[in-house]
Order: structure tokens, then sequence, then C-alpha cells
């Protein structure tokens, strides 16, 4: 009977230890996790500082807004160069 008591101490101590050990490494894997999002938020905030999120239909879109806006000015300069 003693030595089953002791067994089960040695057993339950085992347990213990175990569980401690998968606390720990619960608990970096949850850091990891949070430095992977900060990271990765980072990263997404950069690359649509950059653009480097768009598609390229989007990209068409802004070059083409950019030359709309590049022929109004050079209507208004030739209507203002004609009138001199």
């Amino acid at each position: 009977m003693e030595e089953e008591n002791m067994n089960l101490r040695l057993d339950v101590d085992v347990q213990k230890l175990e569980v401690e050990s998968l606390r720990k490494g619960k608990t970096k894997a949850e850091k990891d996790l949070d430095s992977l999002k900060t990271d990765y938020k980072k990263l997404r905030l950069s690359m649509r500082t950059a653009g480097l999120g768009k598609t390229s239909e989007q990209w068409r879109e802004g070059i083409q807004e950019e030359k709309d806006k590049a022929d109004s000015w050079e209507r208004k300069f030739q209507k203002v160069q004609t009138r001199n």
C-alpha cells in the first residue's frame, strides 16, 4: 500500500511537471503569435503605403486618372495660350 502511494505521488509529480512544461510552451507560442501578428500588420501597412497591395486593374485606373488630369491641365494651358 505504501509503495502504491509513493508511485501515485510520483505520477502526480510527473503530471505536474508535464503540465508546467505545456503551460510554458503555450505561453511562448502565444507570444510568438502576437509577434507575428504585429509583424504582419506592419508589413500590410508598408505594402499599402508603397502601393504594393494594388491589383493591376487598380494600377491601370490610377494611371488613367493621372493621364486624365494631365490632359485636363494641357487643355487649360492650350486655352490660355490661344487667348494671348
